[in-house]
């Protein structure tokens, strides 16, 4: 077998008993989301790519035609980052953004490879003075992250694109489950 996909077996394999928590996290969200709720999803380079894949099966959809879902990737609006990064600094990115669109209730998802991003951390705090639900995708735990998020799902793996590749296997699990349970 090819090494990365060795590296890619070995990390699923890793992951697979965390089915049940994927299952729950898909519940949860579909509630939030069918319930006029939203998803704000943040993180930076692939897991960014991770967090707007995300949010995009939910505003369009992954296999099921249904209603669109609120869903945020806080990246997106360049504008917005680009102010928030002059005036605030670059911390504030996500925490920003997270306090202007995040409602009680909502859901924070939060990615990042090494758990350890500070923009990521600072947007994990803001959730929860918010009363956001964060959850947080990363990498080796424990880490930073992790701790701060209300749950979290750690992939046991040393390579960033292991790590983002089963990140994106979860989020189109995660999307499975909504639209199961909400069609």
């Amino acid at each position: 077998m090819h090494p990365h996909l060795a590296r890619l077996s070995t990390a699923l394999t890793a992951v697979d008993p965390e089915t049940p928590k994927i299952h729950a996290w898909g519940y949860k969200l579909a509630a939030v989301l069918s319930g006029g709720g939203r998803l704000l999803a943040c993180g930076n380079g692939g897991s960014a790519a991770e967090a707007q894949h995300l949010t995009a099966e939910l505003v369009g959809r992954y296999r099921a035609d249904r209603r669109p879902y609120a869903a945020i990737p806080l990246h997106a609006d360049t504008s917005s980052l680009t102010a928030i990064g002059n005036d605030f600094g670059m911390a504030e990115l996500y925490a920003r953004q997270v306090r202007a669109h995040g409602r009680p209730g909502d859901v924070l998802m939060c990615l990042s490879t090494s758990g350890t991003s500070r923009n990521v951390t600072e947007a994990a705090e803001a959730g929860r003075q918010c009363g956001l639900t964060t959850w947080a995708l990363t990498g080796p735990g424990p880490n930073p992250l992790a701790e701060l998020c209300d749950e979290a799902l750690t992939v046991p793996a040393d390579d960033t694109a292991t790590i983002q590749e089963v990140h994106l296997t979860v989020i189109h699990m995660l999307c499975d489950v909504i639209e199961k349970a909400v069609v």
